[in-house]
């Protein structure tokens, strides 16, 4: 129903109009053509099919008609055997007498082989003392594997007549006593002691072929070579017979030749080559110790494995069998010990950075040395580190990032733990006896380092990642600091403080002064004299190990990173300012604006304590942030000594407390004007001292200006004049001071404050840096 469905819709979307019908005998012919060639294809398809299928029921036929005359000649073997029995008079008996004198023939031979069997053991064993006093040559070694396997073969032949005995008298027969009193069973044990002690003389020299050859032994290596050979063509045979008993059990118990001889595998081939792999294995863990002791000698501690190799290629290939192919087969047994000595070294989780890169820079070396012993790298299979390059580069590179963080996060510990507890001790100072963190040089130097392990790789890639995590490290140590000083200032805000507060406060600005002085550190330069930052000198290390276009991408990250530095130095000296009003805050409170103001000198009080601390602070300070530590002492005095005008329902956090009752209305007829220059003249009289900064302070403090034409304009549009020229000088102030101020005036009324809000509602200015008033609340 569907193929019906889908032709008509096929034919549908051909003949969708009657012109299409003249299409019919062109569609016609297109498709006769297409039925045509799947035709063929079929056809094709149908007769390769068709020829496999014969071929292979010929296959099976061929094969029935072969099983069939196997089948047959079996049948006429059975039929002649039987038939030959019928023929022969009295053949059982004939039998038995020829089987009688089988066994004695077979028991005349045991009786001559045991009699000789203490000589032989005798001469086999002058023949290995002999061999010991000269194991580096072992003249007698061929003789007495010959005699050894001869008397193995005895004692095999031996076990087979007993195992064939009757039960009941196999033991008697194992422990017959011989004419000498010892039986049997004793001259075994014995020979097995002589063969432990020709193995031991074999494995010797197995163990020592490269020094033969390197000390031109060749007679005792083609002697053990001939030895292997031999004991291999036999486990073959044992191999084979062993094969045979498994898969056709019953057919093999009827061929006495099968279960007789030789029955166990000795293995000599296998001993030979462990010989050579366990040789290899303690070369290895010599140099493994070598390596671990130093990462620069393990292309020497491997020296070994290529004098190795040649002295197998140019003096050993011609002394053994050619089927070993015994180049090949040291190069297969030593390449996967290498293999596997590497890979332990990477999977060791205890690897260090520097052995990593040994490893990384060993591989091609490793590759090309091979190719002069005449070793393609196609054959060396397993790749020498499974193909782990762009794994150990990343993990190489892993490592040093985590080194960096480990250290930095130690170092942010150590500095955390020693400001929030005020350790004593836990600060330094530099040769201009500035305060400094102890931490700040290891920092440097600690990164210095890293970057030159991360340089020793010779690979852009490495270091640009290295780079980069260390850019991340030190801004985040920027967030940790700036976030612990801010929570440890945090305090220092509230209304009273304990005794734990005042006795550490002194503490926390010696740790504010320090982490300025550090990021300045971090930044200055003076070429003039000489002096580098550390910013400076990162770049200059950095910049020729990585790529131009990474370089040029970092810069804005430096850039970033410069930032972050005066970002933090500023903020702490901004949190070291504030602290020092800590002190003189019950001054904003009760001698400022207040009733008592004009009475009392508290401007002088304040300056007197800001002095004292100035003058204590001022030459532990770094001297580019001097400056900027006496502006934003004036600066925060100024927005403390403004936002003492604040709303009266306000608590001002700078100045605890603070409520209406205890602001005062500045009556035209009292001398405010004069009161507030006298402030003025004593912040001025103080600042004045700091030469390089007070142009910039008086500047500032023009903002006072401003702040009386306020208080004392002429009510009506003269005060909104003064608050259009106020807003136009500085943007930033808030109309709700502005409202405070306004407040404070006894002549204040509603429309006095409308027409300032009317006049801020239309007055259009253009924003631009922040101002002094920006901070007044």
């Amino acid at each position: 129903m569907n193929d019906a469905e889908d032709v008509t819709s096929r034919l549908a979307e051909l003949l969708r109009s009657p012109d299409d019908l003249d299409k019919i005998a062109s569609l016609r012919a297109e498709f006769t053509r297409k039925k045509a060639a799947v035709d063929d294809q079929l056809r094709l398809g149908l007769k390769e099919q068709l020829e496999i299928t014969q071929s292979g029921m010929t296959s099976i036929a061929d094969g029935q008609r072969t099983v069939n005359l196997i089948k047959d000649e079996m049948m006429k073997i059975d039929r002649l055997c039987a038939e030959a029995q019928n023929m022969i008079k009295d053949f059982p008996f004939v039998d038995k007498i020829a089987q009688t004198h089988r066994n004695f023939a077979q028991v005349e031979q045991m009786k001559t082989h045991v009699d000789s069997f203490a000589q032989q053991l005798d001469e086999l064993e002058t023949l290995l003392r002999e061999d010991d006093q000269d194991m580096e040559t072992q003249s007698n070694l061929l003789a007495i594997h010959y005699g050894v396997t001869k008397l193995r073969d005895v004692r095999d032949q031996a076990e087979d007549q007993i195992k064939g005995s009757e039960d009941s008298s196999r033991e008697l027969v194992q422990n017959l006593q011989l004419e000498t009193g010892v039986t049997l069973q004793d001259h075994f044990n014995r020979l097995d002691e002589v063969v432990d002690w020709f193995d031991d003389h074999v494995g010797q020299a197995c163990m020592n072929l490269i020094p033969l050859v390197q000390s031109g032994n060749n007679g005792l290596i083609v002697r053990l070579a001939i030895i292997v050979e031999e004991e291999e063509k036999k486990d073959k045979q044992v191999k084979a017979l062993q094969d045979a008993q498994k898969d056709f059990k019953d057919l093999a118990s009827r061929f006495k030749s099968m279960n007789s001889g030789q029955k166990e595998l000795r293995g000599y081939k296998e001993k030979f080559l462990k010989a050579i792999e366990l040789n290899a294995e303690n070369q290895f863990d010599t140099a493994s110790q070598a390596f671990l002791d130093d990462p620069d000698k393990l292309e020497k501690s491997v020296r070994w494995y290529f004098n190795d190799l040649n002295t197998v290629k140019l003096g050993m290939t011609n002394l053994m069998p050619r089927k070993w192919k015994i180049f090949k087969t040291y190069t297969d047994i030593y390449h996967k010990k290498m293999h596997d000595f590497l890979i332990a070294h990477i999977e060791n989780p205890q690897l260090n950075p520097p052995h990593m890169l040994a490893i990384i820079h060993w591989v091609s070396k490793y590759y090309t040395k091979m190719e002069k012993l005449g070793v393609p790298s196609e054959n060396l299979r397993p790749h020498v580190i499974d193909n782990r390059e762009s794994d150990l580069v990343r993990e190489y590179r892993q490592l040093i990032i985590k080194a960096v963080e480990e250290w930095m996060d130690r170092m942010s510990a150590t500095d955390k733990a020693n400001l929030v507890e005020r350790k004593e001790g836990s600060l330094d100072v530099d040769e201009n006896m500035c305060l400094r963190t102890k931490t700040l040089p290891d920092m440097w130097r600690m990164l210095r380092e890293q970057l030159s392990v991360a340089a020793s790789s010779d690979r852009p890639d490495v270091t640009e990642g290295v780079v980069d995590a260390m850019m991340r490290a030190l801004k985040s140590k920027q967030g940790m600091l700036e976030r612990l000083v801010d929570t440890e200032t945090s305090g220092y805000k509230s209304a009273t403080l304990t005794q734990a507060q005042q006795d550490s406060m002194n503490g926390l600005l010696d740790w504010l002064v320090a982490i300025a002085n550090d990021q300045i550190a971090c930044i200055d330069d003076h070429e003039e004299s000489g002096i580098t930052s550390y910013l400076v000198m990162f770049r200059r290390d950095y910049e020729p190990l990585v790529s131009p276009g990474w370089a040029s991408l970092a810069t804005m990250e430096m850039d970033s990173l410069r930032n972050g530095f005066v970002d933090l130095g500023t903020h702490c000296t901004a949190l070291f300012a504030s602290l020092l009003f800590v002190d003189v805050r019950s001054v904003f409170v009760d001698q400022i604006f207040t009733q008592s103001w004009y009475t009392q000198k508290g401007m002088g009080t304040i300056i007197a304590t800001l002095g004292d601390y100035l003058d204590d602070y001022e030459p532990v300070v770094h001297p580019s942030l001097r400056d900027i530590l006496i502006e934003e002492v004036a600066d925060e005095l100024l927005a403390r000594y403004l936002s003492c005008i604040s709303s009266a329902t306000t608590t001002l956090p700078s100045i605890p407390g603070v409520t209406k009752k205890d602001r005062i209305k500045f009556r035209r007829q009292d001398p405010f004007t004069d009161k507030i220059k006298d402030d003025v003249v004593t912040v001025f009289n103080f600042f004045g001292r700091y030469e390089d900064s007070f142009a910039h302070i008086k500047d500032r403090w023009r903002a006072v200006n401003a702040f009386v034409d306020l208080i004392a304009a002429d009510k009506g549009q003269p005060v909104v004049d003064a608050y259009v020229r106020f807003k136009t000088a500085y943007w930033d102030v808030q109309i709700a001071w502005v409202e405070a101020v306004l407040r404070t005036r006894d002549d204040y009324d509603r429309n006095m404050l409308a027409a300032v809000k009317a006049a801020a509602a239309q007055i259009q200015i253009e924003r631009g840096p922040e101002t002094v008033m920006s901070r007044v609340r």
